[in-house]
């Protein structure tokens, strides 16, 4: 926990890019188990490092998986399963990634269009929700930021869930999304990247010492 906020570093492909993440002070590491990701890499990919990555949570980012898929990365020593997912997807398959992974382990990110909440039978499935910046032609990964008073009132409808803010963050704005947001909980990717999957220690340092500096008590929540 970084100034009383959590933090995850998304879109690792490297134990390098890990270890200077969590040596940083983030909790979380995510690596991104989808093709049409410039950051995706494959199960065996994150096999062939994982006994060398530090003991951090380790979270796995996937879109829409099937159950053999979602069962194969549960097998990967994941320990969260962060599952993007259109707004309308079926309840019935939501459900049944619940039961799969438990609600404990299920992180929902559902990609939400302007002026459209979370369905309410999803809440009782996933103990944690990342809302991510909206794009009709991706999941996730914009690089661009979203509504941060949405997610603040968001938040504060269900204090008995883990919001994550999600969508453009960087060092020269997280301060101002904290502040304005009230998150508690803060993903991170391209904005302290050098390039796709490459992530800059310069930058990504910047962004811990701004989130040290405006500590979650501090933080006005919207």
């Amino acid at each position: 926990m970084i100034g009383g906020i959590q933090l995850k570093v998304c879109g690792l492909r490297s134990v390098g890019d890990a270890e200077a993440a969590a040596g940083l002070g983030a909790g979380y590491l995510g690596f991104i188990f989808h093709a049409k990701s410039p950051r995706g890499i494959s199960i065996s990919d994150f096999r062939s490092m994982a006994d060398r990555l530090p003991a951090a949570h380790k979270v796995a980012v996937c879109v829409e998986p099937s159950d053999v898929a979602l069962a194969a990365l549960a097998g990967s020593g994941c320990g969260y399963f962060q599952v993007h997912v259109s707004h309308d997807f079926p309840l019935p398959l939501v459900t049944a990634w619940s039961r799969q992974v438990g609600p404990e382990r299920l992180w929902l990110a559902p990609r939400l269009p302007p002026g459209t909440g979370i369905s309410p039978a999803w809440l009782p499935l996933a103990r944690t929700f990342l809302l991510d910046t909206y794009e009709s032609d991706r999941f996730g990964g914009t690089g661009k930021t979203g509504d941060w008073a949405q997610f603040g009132r968001v938040q504060s409808a269900h204090p008995d869930k883990t919001w994550i803010l999600s969508g453009g963050l960087n060092p020269d704005n997280i301060a101002e999304a904290v502040r304005q947001s009230g998150a508690c909980f803060v993903d991170v990717n391209s904005g302290v990247e050098s390039s796709p999957g490459v992530k800059d220690p310069a930058r990504l340092a910047a962004f811990v010492s701004a989130l040290r500096q405006h500590p979650r008590g501090q933080a006005g929540g919207a």
